[in-house]
């Protein structure tokens, strides 16, 4: 979609009185989103899933973004205490289950906001994973909340321009060589084969459960 086919739909959203949220990861590759979304007059409401294992870089970097383009961001945290996520023999599930590491910090304490609004808007790309070039630009999810992937055929030459025409800041550990970057334990550096391979190394699993049990 182009940036003007992505207002129209944002007034759209507004036009039929839909609430709408957006997800960021806050990566170098979300800010272009989240920049157009800051120049558009309709309401859409940011949240940054603050599972409590991100690189400290990261939350600085959320911090900093969200200060250029004054942007509210609702941090949305699990209330199952880290406590209570380690498995019998007293790990943390990211190290023995992380699929459910990943639905008590990711999945579940999205779900309350997807059931008070009604599109979900997400930064995925097609050339991302092959799960994602199977994605729709718009796609149920549970709830009855729409997703809306308005970046969908965005290419990373696109998503690097675009950076570079209005002046947005990289991520810092980029330069350190991390370019999909998640939690801290599940993260490695970049793969030049693979950008998702970066993530959950070592086992048959791409997709945190966001973009794979909340949709339809």
């Amino acid at each position: 979609m182009t940036i003007i086919e992505i207002h129209q739909q944002l007034k759209k959203y507004q036009v039929e009185n839909r609430k709408v949220l957006v997800t960021s990861s806050f990566q170098t590759h979300s800010i272009p989103l989240l920049h157009i979304l800051s120049t558009s007059e309709v309401e859409v409401e940011v949240l940054f899933i603050n599972t409590g294992f991100h690189f400290a870089e990261t939350v600085s970097f959320k911090d900093e973004v969200s200060e250029l383009l004054n942007l509210k961001v609702i941090d949305v945290r699990s209330q199952v205490p880290k406590s209570l996520q380690k498995d019998e023999e007293g790990h943390f599930y990211f190290a023995s289950d992380t699929d459910y590491c990943c639905f008590l910090n990711k999945t579940q304490p999205l779900e309350p906001f997807l059931m008070q609004n009604d599109v979900w808007i997400s930064g995925v790309r097609s050339e991302q994973s092959s799960e994602r070039k199977n994605m729709k630009t718009e796609q149920e999810s549970p709830f009855n909340t729409l997703r809306f992937h308005p970046l969908l055929d965005w290419t990373s030459k696109q998503i690097y321009e675009y950076r570079m025409r209005y002046n947005l800041p990289e991520h810092p550990l980029d330069k350190e060589g991390y370019q999909s970057i998640g939690c801290a334990p599940c993260t490695r550096k970049f793969d030049a084969n693979d950008e998702r391979s970066a993530r959950w190394f070592g086992q048959n699993k791409t997709e945190c459960g966001l973009h794979k049990n909340l949709i339809k």
